[in-house]
């Protein structure tokens, strides 16, 4: 299936990449994307985002480059998919008020709508004095204290394994590189 015209801008934002173990360059996979016959395909910064062009609804391509990097480089693949312009919406309603840089702004990215709503419920409950959260469309947003990001109880609370399929997490400045590309 050869991709026609410009079809719909799509964002994948790939779970775990450049981490414990799994390796994936953005060549092997833009090269990947290509083969799945996508338009105008982009990667941005080495963290597992990749920009592209495709005429299909989000639920099948989130299937077959799901299936695609798990046959491609051998590891359990999970993407969040969304549209370029709906992310760009995310990043346009972050609603925290920009700090200096000793706070992280963050974008927690969900595949499922009821997992983004236990998940919200759960971490403000849990927050800790050095965090703000808020719920969005499709997001959560988190801001922590730079070298808390992976100590805080919320931080724990999104690492843990059975949320690994539903939810990734950015910077907000990545996010902005990859609205950009």
């Amino acid at each position: 299936m050869a991709a026609t015209g410009a079809g719909v801008r799509y964002v994948a934002l790939l779970r775990g990449v450049n981490v414990n173990g799994v390796t994936v360059r953005s060549a092997d996979l833009k090269a990947l994307f290509e083969s799945l016959h996508f338009g105008q395909v982009g990667t941005v910064l080495a963290s597992g985002n990749v920009v592209f062009d495709a005429h299909e609804d989000v639920a099948r391509l989130k299937k077959r480059i799901e299936a695609g990097l798990r046959e491609r480089f051998g590891y359990d693949a999970w993407i969040v998919l969304a549209t370029q312009q709906q992310v760009a919406a995310m990043a346009a309603a972050y609603p925290f008020a920009p700090r200096d840089a000793s706070h992280h702004p963050y974008l927690v990215f969900f595949s499922s709508a009821a997992v983004l709503a236990d998940l919200s419920a759960q971490a403000g409950a849990l927050a800790s004095p050095e965090e703000q959260l808020a719920a969005g469309d499709g997001v959560l947003y988190w801001e922590v204290s730079v070298g808390n990001s992976t100590e805080t109880p919320v931080s724990k609370l999104l690492a843990k394994a059975r949320y690994k399929p539903e939810i990734t997490t950015r910077n907000l400045r990545t996010v902005e590189k990859i609205i950009a590309a």
